[in-house]
């Protein structure tokens, strides 16, 4: 029995030391899509209004090259264009070894680079020792991975991109049909109660005050979260995001120094929150009841 035992703790850790390493590298290339993608949708949306306009819009800016992908050009420092060679690129320690500077200029290497890396690899491993080698664990690492992304993006470009959101509710309600998460009506219910609830405060807040409180993106989100964890989860990540948020986005704009109607990204807090719902959803309801029945 103790052989049996300290054979599934091999396993387990090997199991570990893996999700570990992929994710390392997984969040060096979300680096690479997060600095990206937002300039390809910039650079689809401006030839579809060339396009559309039938004209050319010159910009004062250089704009990405219709070769401007995840793939190419390869990775290079922006300040002296150097190429990054494959032992400079591998994921945190080349940073570390570099300390945190281009090897061919010196340039300082931004430090979320590292971060997002070790930060991806930090989650991936919270979820694997959750949820343990399953089906699951499978499709919540690639939940986890995209939600970092959509994080990023967001905050620097107020964006959620279809790119991302779309596929991500499909795998979703798809998963759902093989019970890896829920039942699939649930799952449907789910992403609709999701999508539908942001869209009615959306139009809401819209029609009494004339502005957008939210993007679409958003709707989205939510409705990813819907189709994995159900209608029921809905209220639970709808009010954790919006206290989280209110905290978080009132202290960035009283040391930022800039007016309250700044507009703030809610996708991160939302990504946030669903991602906590997911892991310790029920811990989390206990103690807001407990809350409210004290």
């Amino acid at each position: 029995m103790l052989e049996v035992f300290q054979l599934m703790q091999v396993h387990t850790w090997f199991f570990l030391l893996v999700v570990g390493l992929v994710s390392l590298c997984i969040g060096s290339f979300l680096n690479v899509v997060i600095y990206r993608m937002p300039k390809m949708l910039h650079e689809q949306w401006r030839c579809e209004c060339e396009s559309l306009l039938n004209e050319q819009i010159t910009e004062q800016h250089n704009t990405p090259s219709l070769s401007f992908n995840l793939a190419t050009p390869g990775s290079h420092c922006p300040a002296c264009n150097a190429k990054i060679k494959p032992w400079h690129n591998i994921p945190l320690l080349s940073w570390l070894i570099l300390r945190g500077r281009c090897n061919d200029c010196k340039t300082p290497i931004s430090m979320r680079y590292p971060l997002i890396e070790l930060g991806t690899a930090l989650s991936a491993l919270l979820v694997a020792w959750h949820f343990g080698a399953s089906e699951q664990t499978a499709l919540y690492l690639v939940l986890t991975w995209a939600l970092i992304a959509l994080i990023f993006i967001d905050i620097d470009h107020m964006l959620l991109p279809d790119q991302i959101t779309q596929p991500l509710l499909w795998l979703m309600l798809i998963a759902s049909t093989f019970n890896i998460t829920i039942a699939p009506t649930e799952a449907i219910i789910g992403a609709a109660v999701g999508y539908l609830s942001l869209w009615s405060v959306y139009w809401l807040f819209k029609l009494a005050t004339g502005k957008e409180g939210m993007g679409y993106g958003d709707f989205k989100l939510l409705a990813i979260f819907g189709a994995l964890l159900g209608w029921q989860a809905i209220l639970t990540i709808v009010l954790l995001s919006s206290c989280v948020g209110a905290i978080i986005g009132s202290i960035q704009l009283a040391v930022q120094g800039k007016d309250k109607s700044t507009p703030i990204p809610f996708g991160p807090y939302l990504a946030i929150a669903g991602w906590l719902t997911l892991l310790f959803g029920d811990i989390i309801e206990n103690w807001y009841f407990s809350l409210i029945l004290a």
